[in-house]
């Protein structure tokens, strides 16, 4: 099969699950056979073209068009701020991917794709662009929407562009149920969504590559001692992660539990009231604050070194970082409100059971889910295994890779993608 893919980051420039996501499937589609070509903005500091891990990638050097784009576009973007320049960027972006595609590889030098892939509203619409000139079928995968991100109805400009990418769309691809009742609640056409849940790499992240005294030496420079657990949350701290919640839940924990400690990493739009929160709170024994992105390494060896995560997110449409933390055979504590795709993989009973879900909106409940899986440390372990066990077996991307190609084939040889 051979794809054209629009994604706005792509390794070496990975921001957050997205970069995760198509820096781990890509490689795995031309494993198995796929021709994969990728359209990615450039910063200015990678290069025009290259060949990675298979995988042929274009980045179009773009223009600053930040003076321009303001008499232009919607007063909805106007409010950005400095963000105009964002968005000027993706514009740019987008438009020379599509040109790049269309102009040079199809009609110069004659390459054909059977399908034009596009991930999330950043990418959409250098996709419609490719669609509309090339004819081939667009496959628009949503990992998040507009609304669902900013708690409210955030930018009427990106949830257009979601609604006219989808309606564009032959087909939708997201990545849980939970996401898949958000789209259709939002009027999206419910016949064309499908879902494919995301995975993790079981022998990347595998706790038995950490070496103790890498872990010794992370404790240590957190002030944990060996005797004391140690509680980590990692991902980017912004409200819909809870993260406010989660330290407000130490209240109540550092009392049942008084050897807990929390270690909170990431970087962060709240440091400033993350931090008067534990201050207020006088939790700063018991609270350890990293305002900083880590490598993928650095983050493997916490998870390795940690006795519990934790990830209260208000909206998590699928949450991979939990299936990180499983694969490193930790319990895991998740937010399960309806808009989180954590409750559909993170198993909370039975003899399978790997974590316990929480409600994120209630610290009381975030701080019952964090005693319970503490209290009884075998039994914590216990959960750990079960979780690693169901990576493996489950949510490994070789098999996410298998499920989303055998998807696409399954649409193209019906013929519904060209409807």
């Amino acid at each position: 099969m051979k794809l054209a893919v629009f994604v706005w980051e792509f390794p070496p420039r990975i921001i957050g699950g997205l970069g995760t996501y198509i820096s781990e499937i890509a490689p795995r589609f031309v494993k198995l056979g796929s021709d994969v070509t990728v359209f990615t903005l450039n910063d200015g500091t990678l290069e025009e073209h290259e060949v990675q891990n298979g995988i042929d990638v274009y980045r179009p050097k773009i223009l600053n068009a930040e003076d321009v784009v303001p008499t232009v576009i919607a007063e909805d973007v106007r409010k950005w701020g400095t963000g105009i320049r964002f968005f000027a960027d993706l514009t740019m972006s987008n438009i020379l991917s599509a040109d790049r595609l269309v102009n040079q590889l199809v009609r110069k030098e004659h390459r054909d794709y059977d399908a034009i892939v596009v991930h999330d509203w950043l990418s959409i619409m250098g996709g419609m662009i490719a669609k509309r000139e090339l004819h081939r079928p667009l496959i628009f995968h949503l990992h998040s929407t507009e609304k669902g991100r900013s708690l409210g109805e955030g930018s009427k400009t990106v949830r257009d562009l979601e609604y006219s990418g989808a309606q564009s769309a032959n087909h939708v691809v997201t990545v849980s149920y939970s996401m898949r009742d958000e789209l259709i609640s939002q009027g999206f056409t419910q016949g064309k969504i499908n879902v494919v849940y995301n995975g993790v790499d079981p022998q990347k992240y595998n706790p038995s590559t950490v070496p103790k005294t890498k872990i010794d030496e992370i404790r240590s420079g957190y002030g944990i001692k060996p005797e004391e657990y140690m509680i980590l949350f990692v991902g980017r701290i912004v409200v819909v992660k809870g993260v406010d919640r989660l330290v407000q839940a130490m209240t109540s924990v550092k009392k049942t539990i008084p050897k807990a400690k929390l270690v909170i990493v990431g970087t962060s739009e709240m440091q400033y009231s993350i931090e008067e929160l534990v201050k207020t709170l006088k939790l700063d024994d018991h609270v350890r604050l990293r305002f900083e992105w880590i490598s993928e390494e650095e983050r493997i060896a916490h998870y390795a070194a940690s006795d519990l995560c934790v990830f209260p997110s208000l909206y998590e449409p699928f949450g991979i970082v939990a299936l990180e933390a499983m694969s490193m055979s930790k319990p895991v504590v998740v937010g399960a409100g309806t808009a989180s795709g954590m409750r559909e993989f993170v198993v909370p009973n039975g003899p399978d059971q790997c974590g316990i879900h929480v409600n994120p909106y209630e610290p009381n409940d975030i701080a019952w889910g964090i005693t319970s899986a503490l209290e009884n440390i075998e039994n914590a372990r216990r959960l750990g295994e079960n979780g690693r066990r169901l990576v493996i077996e489950t949510y490994n991307w070789e098999s996410v890779a298998g499920r989303t190609l055998r998807l696409y084939d399954d649409l193209l040889s019906k013929g519904e993608m060209l409807s």
